[in-house]
């Protein structure tokens, strides 16, 4: 008997041309577009985590929702994350994500998940540039700016 097996697809659009893309320069530029992305409605009202997908000119292809959690927390599976970054050839990531309360200050839950990130990125050669948690006001707190990537 013939095995049958069901065929995966993931599915990347983008119909702004290369040379439209934003580009990210600094923390701030990446902060102000993360923050132009996020649903307004709902970022005081619990944690999201987003990966900004970058090209090799640290142009922006795209935002991707990781996941969505609760009042203080969300649940990020890696797997996930990084079969997006390989499966849309991605060579550069920044990681987003925001605290409802405003606070800026990274837990550590925060920190250990960007070294487990950090580190699988190491080892498949996909760059993680910056840790970013935005403030429902559009304030930033960045791993990088702070020494702590």
């Amino acid at each position: 008997m013939k095995s049958k097996v069901n065929e995966i697809a993931i599915s990347y659009s983008g119909s702004t041309k290369a040379n439209l893309l934003p580009k990210v320069t600094c923390s701030q530029s990446a902060a102000d577009i993360a923050y132009s992305q996020w649903n307004k409605e709902t970022i005081e009202l619990h944690e999201t985590f987003k990966i900004m997908l970058l090209n090799n000119a640290n142009k922006v292809k795209g935002i991707y929702e990781v996941s969505n959690g609760g009042i203080t927390g969300t649940l990020v599976d890696v797997r996930i994350l990084f079969a997006v970054l390989l499966k849309s050839l991605t060579t550069a990531v920044i990681l987003l994500h925001n605290h409802p309360s405003g606070t800026l200050r990274p837990s550590e839950a925060d920190k250990s998940l960007t070294q487990k990130i950090k580190k699988a990125g190491d080892l498949l050669d996909i760059k993680v540039l910056d840790h970013l948690i935005i403030s429902p006001d559009g304030d930033y707190y960045s791993f990088a700016d702070n020494g702590i990537l």
